[in-house]
């Protein structure tokens, strides 16, 4: 009972921060499906977007969960420093930066996207395409730094998402130039 007691942060840290990374995976994918029109043709019923919101805000509780399973190991000591500043850890500096990058771009995702009505179109669809960034530097953070990198299940399930994801973004950029070509916008309305 006291290994477990004594590694409970280190697990909490572990899976908390596997569960964020697919979280963040499942509102990219999401994403890329209601933007793409896979999901229906016209128009987007609000509970659709509003999952796609919760699959992005539940992310952002699974990282705080994760940097609070960080603070509470023994094993590295990680301080305010090394958790918001990149390259302020002396464990593994470069993966972790990649970490810090990921939140602070996935919390102005969030943040402009509650700002969404007050924000010019364009400057809300440019931070929101950082998205694509937060994908491939919280893959990147969780291949170099993660414990269960060497994990098979833990390979395999992150090359298959990746290839959905690369798969739904190779189709929603021939969707978009097929719509161009044809004269029409196919915007969603914002909501």
């Amino acid at each position: 009972m006291f290994a477990v007691t004594k590694q409970l942060s280190w697990f909490i840290t572990r899976s908390s921060g596997l569960v964020a990374w697919a979280l963040v995976t499942a509102s990219i994918v999401w994403g890329l499906a209601l933007s793409s029109r896979l999901v229906r043709r016209r128009g987007v019923p609000a509970w659709l977007l509003a999952l796609h919101r919760h699959l992005s805000a539940l992310s952002l509780v699974f990282i705080g969960v994760h940097l609070l399973g960080l603070v509470a190991d023994n094993y590295v000591p990680f301080g305010w420093s090394e958790l918001f500043v990149p390259m302020a850890s002396p464990w593994r500096p470069g993966p972790i930066a990649w970490g810090i990058v990921a939140l602070y771009l996935l919390v102005a995702i969030q943040i402009t996207s509650l700002l969404m009505r007050r924000l010019p179109r364009k400057v809300w669809h440019s931070i929101h395409l950082t998205s694509f960034v937060v994908f491939v530097t919280g893959t990147v953070h969780g291949f170099q730094s993660g414990a269960d990198r060497g994990n098979r299940l833990v390979q395999w399930g992150c090359l298959s998402m990746t290839a959905l994801v690369l798969s739904l973004v190779i189709f929603r950029v021939a969707t978009l130039s097929e719509r161009r070509r044809r004269g029409t916008t196919g915007t969603a309305k914002r909501a």
